[in-house]
Formats: C-alpha cells, sequence, structure tokens
C-alpha cells in the first residue's frame, strides 16, 4: 500500500531537520596523558603513562560526541603518534567534515577516507565522536547502529607484563580473587623465549586456577623459534599464540599454524579487509584480533568481523590499550556480533591510575560491561580531562 502523501511529506521534514540538527560544526582534538598502575611491557617498548588523543565533535544541535585515539608510545605499533593523529584531525579530517550530517555515517567515512589515506587512528576517534553525537541527538546507545546489543556484558581478560614472574603472579592472584579476571594474557618477546618460558611455567604452577592462557608474541619469534619453543608451549597448555612472526610474513604463520595444535591469533598481519581474506585464505591462523586502530572506523569494524568470519577465523575482541572512551566504542559493536568466541581484552581503563569519565566501565565477575546509555554510555569529568592534557 502506498503511504498518504502527509505521511511521506512528514518522513521528509523529519529527515531533513535531522540533516541540519546534525551537522557537524567544530572538530577538536587533545593530547592527554594518563599514568599507568605498573610498567607495561611490549617486544619493541615499555612505558609508565599512556598518551592519546580525545576528540571532540560538536553538532549543531549543540550535542557533543567524544572519541579516544590509542597508540603505543609512539609510532612502534602502527606508523601514527599523538602529534600525528591530532595534526591529521586538525588540518586534514575536519575541514573535510565540517557541514556534514553526523546522520549520514557513510558519507562520513567517505570524507574521511579521501581526506586522508590510512590514519587509522584518527579516523577511528573522529567516526567515533561523530557517532556518539548522533547517537546521544536520537537518545539511543551507539550499539543501535550496529544492529543492537545482543548481550549486555562480555567476558574480559587481564594482561600479565611486567615481565617479574613473582609480581605477576601475585597481579593473577588478585584478579582472580576479586572476581574480576580468569583469563590472563602473557606478554612474550621482550626477554629470550627460554626466560619467558620460565615466567610461563611459574604462572602455570603458582596460578592454576587460570582459565585461560594466551600469549603475545607481538612478532618478536623467528619461525625457527617457533619451531624451537612451540612444543614447550603446547605442554605449558597454552590456549591461543598470538602473532609470533612479523606481521607481513604470511607464509610463515602459515607454516606455524599447520605444524601446532595451539590456535594462532592473526593481529597485525591483518588491517584491511583484503588483509584478512587472505590470512583466512593461507591458513595463517584461525582467530583474528578485531581493533577499531586497524579498521579505522566502528562501522569498518563491524564489517571486518563480518569478514573474518567468512574466511574462517573465530572472533577476539582486540585492543590498544583504550581507556574507558575507547573501550566502550569496542564493545559497544563487540555487543552486536552474535560469536565472540574468545571474549575481549579491554582491561585498559584499569591499567591507569586516574579516569577522564564520571561513570567508569564496570568490572565484575569475569565480565565487562556494555555501556547502556545514549551514545558510548560514558560522560566526561571535565577537571579530570584538564589535570590529563599535554602541555603545549
Amino acid at each position: 500500500m502506498t503511504p498518504p502523501a502527509a505521511e511521506i511529506a512528514e518522513a521528509i521534514s523529519f529527515d531533513q531537520n535531522l540533516t541540519c540538527q546534525t551537522a557537524i560544526r567544530e572538530i577538536r582534538a587533545q593530547i592527554l596523558t594518563l599514568p599507568s598502575i605498573r610498567a607495561h611491557r611490549l617486544s619493541n617498548t615499555e612505558f609508565t603513562s599512556r598518551e592519546f588523543v580525545l576528540v571532540r565533535v560538536l553538532l549543531a544541535n549543540g550535542i557533543e560526541g567524544i572519541g579516544e585515539a590509542a597508540v603505543l608510545g609512539g609510532p612502534r605499533w602502527a606508523e601514527e603518534s599523538v602529534e600525528s593523529i591530532q595534526a591529521a584531525v586538525e588540518r586534514y579530517l575536519a575541514p573535510a567534515l565540517i557541514g556534514c550530517p553526523a546522520a549520514r555515517p557513510a558519507e562520513v567515512a567517505a570524507r574521511m577516507a579521501k581526506a586522508a589515506f590510512r590514519n587509522n587512528s584518527a579516523k577511528g576517534a573522529v567516526e567515533t565522536a561523530v557517532l556518539d553525537a548522533f547517537t546521544r541527538t536520537l537518545d539511543v546507545p551507539l550499539a543501535t547502529m550496529f544492529g543492537g546489543a545482543q548481550v549486555n556484558k562480555l567476558p574480559v581478560l587481564w594482561a600479565l607484563a611486567s615481565g617479574d614472574a613473582d609480581q605477576e603472579v601475585e597481579e593473577a592472584r588478585a584478579k582472580l580473587a576479586a572476581r574480576e579476571h580468569r583469563d590472563f594474557k602473557i606478554k612474550l618477546g621482550f626477554a629470550s623465549p627460554v626466560e619467558d618460558l620460565r615466567r610461563l611455567q611459574k604462572l602455570r604452577d603458582e596460578v592454576p586456577e587460570m582459565r585461560r592462557l594466551i600469549v603475545d608474541v607481538n612478532q618478536a619469534w623467528s619461525e625457527a623459534d617457533c619451531r624451537r619453543y612451540l612444543p614447550a608451549l603446547q605442554e605449558l597448555k597454552v590456549d591461543l599464540i598470538e602473532q609470533p612472526l612479523p606481521g607481513d610474513d604470511f607464509e610463515g604463520m602459515a607454516r606455524v599454524a599447520r605444524q601446532t595444535q595451539i590456535p594462532l591469533m592473526v593481529d597485525e598481519a591483518a588491517f584491511s579487509n583484503r588483509e584478512i581474506s587472505r590470512a583466512g585464505a593461507m591458513g595463517c591462523g584461525s582467530v583474528y584480533s578485531l581493533k577499531l586502530v586497524k579498521s579505522g572506523g566502528l562501522l569498518a569494524l563491524s564489517h571486518a568481523a563480518r569478514v573474518a568470519e567468512a574466511a574462517g577465523f573465530e572472533l577476539y575482541g582486540g585492543c590498544l590499550l583504550e581507556g574507558s572512551i575507547g573501550a566502550a566504542a569496542h564493545l559497544a559493536v563487540f555487543g552486536t556480533l552474535p560469536q565472540l568466541a574468545w571474549g575481549c581484552e579491554h582491561f585498559g581503563p584499569r591499567l591507569h591510575v586516574s579516569e577522564i569519565v564520571r561513570d567508569p566501565l564496570v568490572f565484575e565477575e569475569f565480565h565487562v560491561h556494555v555501556p547502556q546509555g545514549p551514545g558510548l554510555g560514558v560522560e566526561l569529568d571535565e577537571d579530570q580531562v584538564r589535570d590529563a592534557l599535554r602541555p603545549d
């Protein structure tokens, strides 16, 4: 039945009003620093505080949205730094988006793609802020943009990355006792494989209550290292190995995956959908780590999950140690997925001494809760933001 002309006119008027109300008026990018509760080590860096970029998007209706761009101590994990992110947002992305309606997220993504190549952290933070403002306008959770959350909480692991075996044992015990985390990811690669295996053995011996033990080599091993040490990881009942080889070694990852019964997780090897498909076709692993910083936007992140599943991967909710803003953005997508077999690792907010939001994420009973409020479901604490601002 054809809708009456009055209904069509009303729908057109609503669309026009929403378009006008959600026009992007201003975009700002601020560099913030938050101290960590302890040193966090990776194969190529170590840090005791985390710098990130807070992106704010103001709409014509006066509603502001927020997003977070994360890096790991500079352009080490990928090519972006907080300085380059701020410059990309303010000099290239913001001018391209002024006047664009937040109600047209596909156009927002297309304009950013035309304005800058890659710059995934910058784009992801801007799109998050745009979608946050838009869904706040509609007074609905951000997950609505991706079909609506199917769950209200997700299993969440904790990463042990100090390199001090005794300290890591105590940390793991404390997380288990508080019923916050029972799955753990151990960072390897900053010490020799033999030393790393000693750490793992101590954790296995002294914290038998761990449910899952995942190791992240952060691309630090060679194929020969994998041949030598993967049998020992199997004896230690490691459940999952993340990116043992350099990201561009697809052939090596495929050979290693065929040699071990432990599932391999593809992370740095696959950013684009083409890379995800190629890694799946070559058998580089059986688990894929989803990250906003790799997809460059929440819409693309949701799409990447479908591509990865189609390529034969199980899904894992990865992170780049984002705080509550970045974590809430990821959870808005993760909560809509039919399957997230390996849970997520959005423990980042708990790694900071302080917060910049008034309503931190809830961690309890080994899960993290998906925020339920409008937009991201988190609100800035402006006093804490001012304290965290990096001096010019």
